[in-house]
């Protein structure tokens, strides 16, 4: 998989074939995925070194999840070896995701907690963050990151916070009762590995999330995880937080992939809890960035995201996925001293974790990626005249 060569850049760096990008025990693991062989989405299995055609069984990912038992080995029709699938000209992997409806929780991790609250006073100027951060981080840094969201001692650090005139509706989500909880993007918008990202042309200031996303039933029950970029446009976020919208939900801004991990006796929530997200990026203009976020300092137990994203007021029939937030929020400077980071096209961005594989994508403005026009009538049309429907 290659890159196109932008007019007056150095060409992008190239991305790796999706079969790379599996994690380092893929042949224990039960990857479920969606590709195309040419005629639609196909529901698949990757396991053993091999890949199955689950289609059969079940027409979309999120059916395939609904009937699955937890633990079980789902079953389809052998289509050949990794190898021999990924080297097939008309093969192209998907997101892993379909029918459900895709979630994140914000403001999860002490670091990002202090970088939306830079974002708020700074006002989508990357300019005056940085001394921002600095008297920020004296300030509450240290307390921040012991406090259990809802504690006592939480509601003791907002009676402090406030009184210096501190408070912020993003430490609101960070330390108190009520997670973040926002729609990221809309069923089937979502693109995946190897595929290009957006970012709108008139920000100035945004970056990557590297984030664990947890796929769940429309029961609530965590069936897998995978990798996701949450990509973020901090400038318009900055200016104010009813911007989110406009901040987060764009053309091709969510990636998710390469595949769903299903949790089985090998591999469980508990191994999300542990696992190490790694993001490097590489610039076409040679600028290398690089970082890790550990799920161990999340504040918020990812179960307790998942309740409070299901339950007596939120249904969700397909299924959903769950971002689960980052502590990722580079700054380092990217050209001016203090103006921090923010992507340039051509931008290669690989997010990684051992155990779930590789997630790379390519940046581009958004209307340069490809508009999003398969949605959930042309999917039903096309599984309808592949005979895929009951």
């Amino acid at each position: 998989m290659s890159t196109d060569t932008h007019s007056g850049a150095a060409p992008a760096p190239r991305m790796h074939p999706w079969q790379q990008c599996l994690p380092d025990d893929a042949a224990d693991a039960l990857l479920v995925g969606r590709m195309d062989f040419g005629a639609g989405p196909t529901p698949v299995l990757l396991h053993q070194g091999e890949v199955q055609d689950l289609s059969a069984a079940a027409a979309t990912v999120s059916q395939l999840l609904e009937a699955l038992d937890p633990g079980s080995v789902p079953c389809g029709q052998r289509m050949g070896g990794i190898g021999e699938i990924a080297a097939h000209p008309r093969t192209s992997v998907l997101a892993p995701l379909d029918l459900q409806c895709i979630k994140a929780s914000g403001v999860t991790f002490a670091v990002s907690a202090l970088e939306r609250v830079i974002e708020e006073r700074a006002g989508g100027d990357a300019q005056r963050a940085d001394a921002i951060r600095r008297a920020l981080s004296e300030r509450i840094g240290g307390d921040l990151r012991s406090v259990k969201p809802g504690s006592a001692q939480a509601q003791q650090l907002r009676t402090a916070l406030q009184a210096d005139g501190l408070w912020s509706q993003y430490l609101e989500v960070a330390i108190g009762p009520d997670a973040e909880i926002f729609t990221k993007a809309p069923v089937l918008s979502a693109v995946g590995a190897g595929a290009d990202v957006g970012i709108r042309s008139d920000s100035g200031w945004n970056n990557p999330e590297p984030e664990v996303v947890l796929v769940c039933d429309s029961q609530g029950r965590i069936r897998g995880a995978t990798l996701g970029n949450d990509v973020n446009l901090r400038d318009i976020e900055g200016r104010s937080a009813l911007l989110l919208g406009k901040a987060k939900d764009n053309n091709a801004s969510c990636a998710v992939g390469p595949f769903i991990r299903l949790f089985d006796a090998g591999f469980t929530l508990d191994d999300v809890r542990q696992c190490t997200v790694r993001l490097d990026l590489l610039g076409a203009d040679g600028f290398t960035l690089d970082g890790e976020s550990s799920m161990r300092q999340i504040s918020r137990d990812p179960q307790e995201l998942v309740e409070q994203t299901i339950g007596k007021n939120h249904r969700y029939p397909d299924g959903f996925a769950l971002f689960l937030g980052t502590m990722f929020a580079p700054v380092k400077d990217r050209g001016e001293p203090g103006k921090g980071f923010t992507h340039q096209i051509g931008d290669i961005v690989r997010i990684a974790s051992p155990r779930l594989g590789r997630l790379e994508n390519r940046v581009v403005h958004c209307e340069q990626a490809p508009p999003w026009s398969f949605g959930v009538a042309a999917l039903m049309r096309n599984l309808a005249g592949r005979g895929l429907l009951a």
